[in-house]
């Protein structure tokens, strides 16, 4: 009868997901904790998931073994006038391990005064664990509560060969979506001139925006072109619109837009050649080429050390009109936004002052960046001369003083007209906003 019995149960827990051999564990095997479905109690489906007992937030976790000695890199958004102590714990398959590791916190050198920064929180794997998931926990050992909230591990390292083809070409990384934002047109033409450029995949962190502008968001992620990753940063804290915490206050740098640029790098890490790192309404432009691959297959070659291709920005003032309207097109009237073909007269950047650049980067040889510069890298740097090419920055001028006559007339985007406007005119009537009065 007790045999029965044990044979019944021992079926049982084998139905229920224990291997039977897990009873017969000596003491030496006390690392694993074998109950059945160990972990992970909940999987967060959050881009921003608060921190237990701390006044920290948690983005996302990354497989990143380049630095000798560490594993996981878990980008968050902490405090910083409350680092504390913090310890990895990770699911290992089908286990939580039964110890903790202890956290390397780096928090990034770029915070412009605001109480929160980009940090990351760099885990070490202990031995014989095939790590899925991982949280943090402010007490060392494994303390496995029912509320504790697991991020899964992305990029895990796959038997393919690092080469082997990527996903994707070119990503273009938008940091921040915010407010009632509404510059379809503008917008539509970005995304378009992109795709003529050859981009692959654009990712855009979206906390709000306007009603026009979320419809044709909508429309591009259906196609699969565009990536919206939700941003509700807003839920979490004050979020600033300003870059600087003493003239604009609030708790973090522009909506948490130097988090969402890491983010960008880590997700697009194996999956993309290059990520481009620019705003919602630059275009980084060869001016010798007529796609980004034909311009960067020379300029790795002449560089082929280089992590950072550093693009000079170039300011088309929206207050300056082509004059004869050639580009002013009957059916975009009703459309919000701004017209770019209409722009062609370009600021010549002051040299003599702070200038900022934008960024092409291969993403494996970056660990931490700003929004102008790489902050902790690999490779070497390259600024590319601004004849081969520049930043298309359509916005209020920089340099407002200057007269139509004193600016450069650039009539690069009118290169592209013909298979532009088709395609803008496309993506316009998807969303019923063609020709809308």
């Amino acid at each position: 009868m007790i045999i029965v019995f044990l044979t019944l149960l021992l079926d049982l827990l084998h139905l229920t997901g224990w291997d039977k051999s897990n009873i017969y564990h000596s003491s030496t095997a006390w690392s694993q904790v074998t109950l059945p479905k160990a972990c992970p109690y909940y999987i967060s489906e959050q881009t921003i998931t608060p921190l237990n007992n701390t006044k920290h937030f948690q983005v996302s976790a990354y497989m990143d073994q380049r630095v000798k000695g560490l594993d996981i890199r878990i980008i968050g958004i902490f405090r910083r006038d409350s680092i504390q102590p913090l310890h990895c714990l990770f699911c290992c398959a089908d286990y939580v391990s039964s110890t903790t590791t202890p956290a390397t916190i780096l928090q990034h050198p770029d915070n412009f005064g605001f109480p929160f920064v980009t940090t990351d929180v760099m885990c070490r794997i202990p031995q014989n664990c095939n790590a899925t998931h991982v949280t943090l926990q402010t007490q060392p050992g494994s303390v496995t509560q029912s509320d504790q909230i697991w991020l899964p591990i992305k990029n895990k390292k796959t038997n393919r060969k690092e080469e082997e083809k990527f996903q994707f070409n070119f990503t273009v990384c938008i940091s921040n979506l915010f407010g009632d934002y509404n510059n379809v047109l503008q917008f539509a033409q970005t995304l378009e001139m992109y795709r003529l450029l050859g981009v692959d995949r654009v990712v855009i962190y979206n906390t709000s925006c306007g009603p026009d502008l979320d419809r044709l968001l909508q429309s591009y992620s259906q196609e699969g072109f565009v990536e919206m990753v939700p941003w509700p940063i807003d839920k979490h804290m004050n979020p600033s619109r300003g870059w600087l915490f003493s003239e604009h206050g609030g708790d973090v740098h522009y909506f948490g837009q130097l988090t969402t640029l890491n983010e960008c790098i880590y997700r697009s890490m194996t999956r993309s050649r290059y990520v481009l790192l620019n705003d919602i309404d630059e275009i980084i432009m060869p001016y010798q080429h007529n796609n980004l691959m034909s311009l960067m297959n020379v300029l790795q070659q002449q560089k082929p050390n280089a992590a950072v291709f550093l693009i000079e920005n170039h300011i088309f003032p929206k207050i300056h009109f082509e004059p004869s309207g050639k580009f002013h097109l009957p059916q975009w009237n009703g459309v919000p936004g701004i017209n770019i073909l209409e722009h062609i007269y370009r600021e010549e950047p002051n040299r003599n002052i702070y200038h900022p650049y934008k960024m092409i980067v291969q993403p494996r040889l970056v660990e931490q960046t700003s929004v102008h510069e790489l902050l902790k890298n690999f490779g070497q740097r390259y600024k590319v001369p601004p004849d081969v090419c520049r930043i298309i920055h359509v916005r209020v001028p920089l340099q407002g003083r200057l007269t139509r006559e004193q600016l450069h007339v650039d009539k690069r985007l009118w290169d592209f007209h013909e298979k532009l406007i088709p395609s803008v005119d496309k993506a316009l009537k998807r969303v019923g906003l063609l020709g809308k009065s």
